[in-house]
């Protein structure tokens, strides 16, 4: 359980303990508060302490927590972790009250896709929590290890998927893990101005790219720059631009007779692989090896490793603020 819990909170065993010990804490500290303001009121009767013991509580739970955290060093968690829990909260309410409306079936044009389950603006969430979009062409393997990550995180949210294949597998992740999504036109996207009003309105924080084949025009790096990042599948700056993506890239590799590849995440630019790197990891190219097996090893450093730099990069933002 614990350690379950330290993943989904993403914190280390010594925090984790802290914040359970402000969860205990807190919850006597209300629960000692509440029975006071019960004694101070003088009501005798069972049929209405009851339910307005456990109202006084709810009240008091927030405060009393943020109140222990000061003294276990916990503050910024409950924070974010009670902000979330309100704009969940407030979300859901909102939810309630919208008619569900199933995706188009055929979708040729840009469409701001919402599942029945979660419109683009339901978190609610902004300033407290950083909204990604994910920019995928293809299967979203990479995009599926990224959504899992972020799963429980009470700071980062997988807000948005952003997809210029109609038929692509991505599409299928998003609408079984409830995101929304935004399918763009190749004609909007270069001579527009780069889907950015559509990523504003749903109030994206952040890109990721993650198998996106199209090139980012200059008015979407320009909307976020050093918020934007890409993973590239070879050791930059050698196996990079133009044309360089997927399986082209381990074919040059291992036509080169290299002996080692790996993965580059790099911030994004106007030019083909060429922002700056943020973390590099190699892998050995053995003898016989082919494209198809580098494409492997290649894969598993990406989802071993891709999440994680998100959350670091994305970490260093939020503590600039």
């Amino acid at each position: 359980m614990f350690e379950r819990l330290q993943q989904k909170w993403k914190v280390s065993g010594w925090r984790l303990l802290l914040i359970l010990v402000t969860f205990a804490l807190g919850g006597s500290l209300c629960g000692y508060l509440g029975r006071q303001l019960l004694g101070l009121l003088q009501i005798d009767s069972a049929v209405i302490r009851i339910p307005l013991y456990i109202l006084l509580v709810t009240i008091l739970w927030p405060f009393c927590v943020l109140l222990i955290s000061l003294f276990t060093g916990q503050f910024k968690f409950f924070r974010t972790y009670l902000k979330k829990m309100g704009a969940r909260m407030a979300g859901k309410k909102r939810a309630d009250h919208l008619v569900p409306q199933a995706p188009p079936t055929n979708v040729n044009n840009d469409t701001l896709i919402q599942p029945a389950t979660q419109p683009v603006n339901q978190s609610g969430a902004q300033g407290s929590v950083t909204r990604i979009a994910v920019f995928a062409s293809g299967a979203g393997s990479n995009a599926q290890k990224i959504i899992d990550y972020f799963r429980n995180s009470t700071t980062i949210q997988i807000a948005l998927i952003v997809c210029n294949k109609p038929g692509a597998g991505v599409l299928g992740i998003a609408e079984r893990e409830h995101i929304p999504t935004l399918l763009i036109e190749k004609e909007a996207f270069f001579r527009g101005n780069g889907y950015v009003d559509e990523l504003k309105a749903a109030h994206i924080d952040f890109v990721v790219l993650a198998g996106f084949l199209w090139k980012i025009p200059a008015t979407l790096t320009a909307a976020y720059p050093n918020k934007m990042v890409n993973i590239h599948p070879a050791l930059l700056p050698r196996y990079g631009g133009k044309g360089m993506y997927g399986m082209h890239v381990h074919e040059a590799i291992i036509a080169a007779g290299e002996p080692e590849s790996g993965i580059t995440i790099h911030f994004v630019d106007n030019v083909y692989d060429n922002g700056a790197i943020i973390f590099q990891a190699t892998c050995a190219i053995a003898p016989g090896d082919t494209p198809a097996d580098l494409a492997q090893k290649v894969h598993q450093l990406e989802h071993a490793h891709y999440p994680r730099i998100i959350e670091q990069v994305i970490e260093q933002l939020q503590n600039q603020r």
